[in-house]
């Protein structure tokens, strides 16, 4: 649905009549949803307003905010909340429930949800009908990833073997609509940015054990619930599900509980496994508050070490834990910051800070605590000596030569800003240095110390920045048409932003030891199939440079690839040069980068002139 960029056409505020229309739509929509979840998605004082596209998707929001709800056809017939709904109201929809955080790399790169991709429990699937609409979680996570439609019954699914197509996705997490918001947000740290596991900072166990989300409440819905033992699932995970589920219940015996999940996990055999699980599930379940404090200590000066790179500072503490806390944990050992003696992530780096290791702050605008720098002369951190892991070690599917292969493709990319004539006088007044390249936040820093000294915040309302003549020029000087009139304040959480925008955009882009600085945004690789000569094809692809990549290189390497021949030729009309590949290979091109060189999908732009 949002695969595809599409301009809006219309924006506008809805009249109070059609308010309550599209209050009674949604509720008639979603029978789940109380008048209090109602009125914290769409409040009853908030201005409501559409944005209607060229592709009749009308898109609902308030002022100001995030989207809520988007129309498919703009009838009111398929009505579907966003994922910015969804995390505010997580019960709105059931939910079908992934056997694990891996298959989320295929729903959030834009395909529909299967069924063999579903954990269904022991009792079996609840009742649903076609056409509904459904959402998306990953166990032990409880903000849906995505939304969609039922293609079929659950007696049609019964028939089918619970094979083939379960959802048409609507919407997910870092499609266009998602991406298209400014200010933008992942609700926990189990999200990623192509994949989405279970939250740290939350132990809800019990989604795993469960498919189908929500329909246990109500009591229609469990006497639907459909018998699935006659269908001769062989699954191993849906066993050890069921299993676990009936350990957990025997409280009486724990002992005997433990041993007999220990016993069915040791059958299990799953290909991205670590052979390290099974015999770790014993010792997980006996882990004190003391050997928690201690992993964490642990994985902290591991990351320190190892991955935690000073040019990367400040770094927000959620993005600390996601990318080079967890993965430095044992194999087998899940570590949850609520079973620490700590039980917050803020409170666990606030004492780390306190004895020295590190430099924490709290950050008011973002409500989040960042990591500002490392002391890496204390005592803990020169005797600690890290271990040599094979951190990619999960990943692995193939041989270690490909891996190693890999390794100097790595590729970092770092949007950064350097201060313009427009913010001079901003900078100068705070002591900044003009000449330095800034990340958004440290931008963003410069803005507030402004504020800070001149005492701009609005006494009656402290959300409100009162603009002197100095912050106003910086903002607005020449982004105002003649005639009307300059703003008195600014709200800010549109600081930041606007800020950042009247300085001068520079990208640095580093692949292995290489790295280059250039000035303005940076461009995206060009895909596109045309047709030639009748019914033949040709894939075109250009701005490799701009992401370190020879385009001789890459031409040989799609060559044997593809086994097609390949030319490089100069773009006409501009510098540089693009190559050229004999048939339609426009998704493989764009996965193969993706794999191997490690560009963003954000940063790869298609186009195939041959559909009509």
């Amino acid at each position: 649905m949002f695969k595809k960029t599409v301009e809006a056409k219309a924006h506008q505020r809805l009249s109070g009549a059609d308010k309550k229309k599209l209050k009674r739509t949604i509720r008639d929509r979603f029978p789940r949803a109380s008048d209090a979840d109602i009125d914290a998605l769409l409040p009853p004082k908030a201005e409501i307003t559409v944005a209607k596209f060229q592709n009749r998707v009308h898109v609902y929001g308030v002022e100001g905010g995030f989207p809520v709800f988007f129309d498919v056809d703009g009838r009111g017939t398929e009505i579907f909340p966003t994922v910015f709904a969804l995390w505010m109201v997580p019960a709105l929809l059931p939910s079908f429930i992934l056997k694990g955080g891996e298959v989320s790399r295929f729903v959030i790169g834009g395909a529909d949800l299967m069924f063999p991709g579903i954990s269904v429990p022991p009792e079996g699937l609840t009742s649903f009908s076609a056409g509904e609409p459904w959402a998306v979680k990953v166990p032990g996570n409880p903000a849906p990833i995505a939304v969609g439609s039922t293609t079929m019954s659950s007696s049609e699914a019964l028939k089918a073997n619970l094979r083939g197509k379960a959802l048409r996705i609507t919407h997910y997490y870092r499609d266009l609509l998602w991406e298209s918001v400014d200010g933008h947000y992942v609700p926990n740290a189990g999200f990623f940015e192509d994949v989405v596991f279970e939250d740290p900072a939350s132990s809800s166990s019990c989604q795993a054990s469960y498919s189908c989300e929500g329909s246990n409440d109500d009591p229609d819905n469990q006497q639907n619930v459909i018998d699935n033992k006659n269908i001769g699932e062989s699954d191993k995970t849906s066993d050890v599900i069921s299993e676990t589920n009936a350990a957990s219940s025997s409280q009486n015996d724990p002992q005997n509980a433990a041993e007999e999940i220990a016993e069915n996990v040791g059958d299990l055999k799953l290909v991205d496994s670590v052979e390290a699980a099974p015999p770790n599930v014993e010792e997980q379940l006996s882990l004190s508050i003391e050997d928690v404090d201690s992993h964490l200590d642990k994985c902290l000066l591991q990351a320190l070490h190892t991955t935690v790179k000073d040019k990367d500072l400040p770094m927000p503490g959620s993005t600390l834990w996601s990318n080079h806390v967890l993965p430095c944990r044992p194999s087998g050992i899940t570590l949850d910051i609520k079973k620490s003696s700590h039980k917050k992530l803020s409170k666990w780096l606030q004492a780390k800070s306190s004895t020295g290791l590190i430099t924490v702050k709290e950050d008011k605008y973002k409500k989040e605590i960042m990591l500002l720098s490392v002391n890496r002369g204390h005592p803990d951190y020169l005797s600690f000596k890290p271990e040599k892991r094979q951190v990619q070690k999960v990943d692995q599917a193939g041989d270690h030569p490909a891996s190693e292969s890999r390794s100097p493709n790595v590729l970092d990319v770092a949007e950064v800003y350097k201060s313009s004539a427009h913010v001079n006088p901003i900078f100068a007044s705070v002591g900044a240095d003009m000449g330095k390249l800034y990340s958004a936040s440290e931008a963003s820093d410069v803005v507030f110390k402004y504020i800070e000294k001149e005492n701009l915040v609005k006494p009656t309302n402290k959300a409100i920045v009162v603009l002197d003549a100095t912050l106003c020029d910086a903002l607005f000087k020449g982004a105002i048409k003649k005639g009307s009139t300059y703003p008195t304040e600014i709200h800010k959480k549109d600081l930041g932003t606007t800020f950042i925008n009247r300085m001068q955009a520079h990208h640095v882009v580093t692949r292995g030891t290489e790295s280059v600085v250039r000035k303005g945004a940076l461009k995206a690789i060009q895909i596109v199939t045309e047709r030639r000569q009748g019914n033949k094809k040709v894939t075109k692809v250009s701005s490799l440079e701009t992401f370190l990549m020879d385009p001789e290189a890459i031409a040989s390497e799609l060559q044997k690839k593809f086994a097609c021949s390949t030319t490089v030729a100069e773009l006409p009309g501009k510098k540089g040069l693009e190559v050229i590949i004999q048939g339609g290979v426009i998704d493989d091109v764009a996965k193969h980068l993706i794999e191997q060189y490690g560009i963003p999908k954000r940063y790869i732009e298609v186009l195939d002139k041959t559909k009509k």
